[in-house]
């Protein structure tokens, strides 16, 4: 009898600790929805201790401190993230993302289509790789990009520096960038 109650007892641990790891496409799924919605808690719980964000010759490593700072500057943006499709081989996860943004939009690549490699460590995601952008005018994107950042340096010199500011203050600077050079080709035109 006390055989059988050990028994009972181990399975139900086992079938409780299975039932409560997501599943590497699942943590994914978690992940954008947490940066959809603005819930950093939820989006720290798929997340571990180191995270790193592989963009090219970029490597960019971050704790959980320095990955809320990255999350509020993505969320002064009013991000918005749908996961187009999910494919999960030999532990990592394949996820082609769309992204709106207001960045995205005045840099007129709105969705920013891209694809990405998600790898994990103990059930948690530790990487992000950015494989190709979908779609993506980079011609348009520089040339919108440098267009602001030159008439910032001229027009509003204490906002330079915007573009390479990933705080939350940067992004703020970002978005008054935009709209100030959105309102000056306004009044250009009329």
């Amino acid at each position: 009898m006390k055989y059988l109650v050990f028994t009972l007892c181990f399975v139900g641990v086992l079938i409780s600790c299975a039932c409560q790891r997501p599943n590497y496409k699942e943590a994914t799924k978690i992940y954008y929805n947490a940066l959809d919605t603005g819930n950093y808690n939820a989006l720290k719980n798929v997340l571990h201790d180191s995270v790193t964000i592989i963009s090219g010759d970029y490597i960019t490593p971050y704790d959980h401190n320095s990955f809320h700072e990255f999350f509020k500057w993505d969320s002064i943006f009013k991000s918005s993230y749908k996961i187009i499709a999910l494919e999960e081989k030999n532990h990592v996860v394949i996820a082609t993302v769309a992204q709106k943004n207001k960045r995205n939009a005045f840099l007129k690549n709105n969705p920013l289509k891209y694809k990405v490699e998600i790898s994990f460590a103990n059930d948690k995601i530790t990487t992000f790789r950015e494989l190709e952008y979908i779609g993506v005018n980079w011609n348009n994107w520089n040339q919108e990009k440098d267009s602001l950042i030159n008439w910032i340096k001229i027009n509003y010199p204490k906002l330079d520096g915007f573009v390479t500011d990933m705080t939350m203050a940067g992004a703020k600077n970002y978005i008054k960038a935009i709209d100030v050079f959105e309102t000056y080709k306004k009044v250009e035109v009329e």
